[in-house]
């Protein structure tokens, strides 16, 4: 597995990755409707693209295919955090987790934060993630539940060698 940036370029596939994220994973935690709202088929493309080179994502491949995608702001807040439905199981989401906590380091981010959806949730807390608040939000004119859930890393985790390879090619 190969963690690196985001390439300009990929906006769409990362809307497959979070669109196939949303309807696969967390249907079990939120109603049809609920997913519709959350992740449309139809999207503003202009709007999509500008949030993706905003949020300058770290990027997870498998075989050279997107498997998944995180952010991490300079705030600590975690945006995006999207494994795609064919890719659970094999540990793209820790994978991405255990970079970020390692970029939170390296930029010396000593506090992450994330809006977390029912379904996230165990994996955010299984990564030293604690709720802080229990939150409904509107999309679409649909209400969702999530949690906004915080992270103080002691000591970022270290990648085992050759579990997964880090492209520093991010210039954030």
């Amino acid at each position: 597995m190969l963690i690196r940036a985001y390439r300009p370029g990929e906006e769409a596939a990362l809307r497959e990755v979070f669109h196939s994220s949303v309807h696969q994973r967390a249907k079990r935690n939120y109603s049809t409707e609920q997913l519709d709202a959350w992740a449309p088929r139809e999207y503003d493309h202009d709007w999509w693209s500008n949030r993706i080179r905003g949020n300058r994502p770290f990027v997870a491949e498998i075989e050279g295919r997107i498997a998944g995608y995180a952010d991490l702001q300079d705030s600590g807040y975690i945006d995006q955090f999207f494994v795609a439905g064919g890719h659970t199981g094999q540990g793209v989401g820790s994978a991405l987790m255990r970079h970020l906590l390692a970029e939170a380091a390296r930029r010396r981010i000593g506090v992450l934060f994330a809006d977390v959806s029912l379904t996230a949730e165990p994996f955010f807390a299984r990564h030293g993630f604690v709720v802080e608040a229990r939150r409904q939000v509107m999309v679409r004119g649909i209400t969702l539940a999530n949690a906004r859930m915080r992270c103080v890393p002691a000591d970022p985790p270290v990648a085992r060698s050759g579990q997964y390879q880090q492209n520093e090619e991010n210039p954030a």
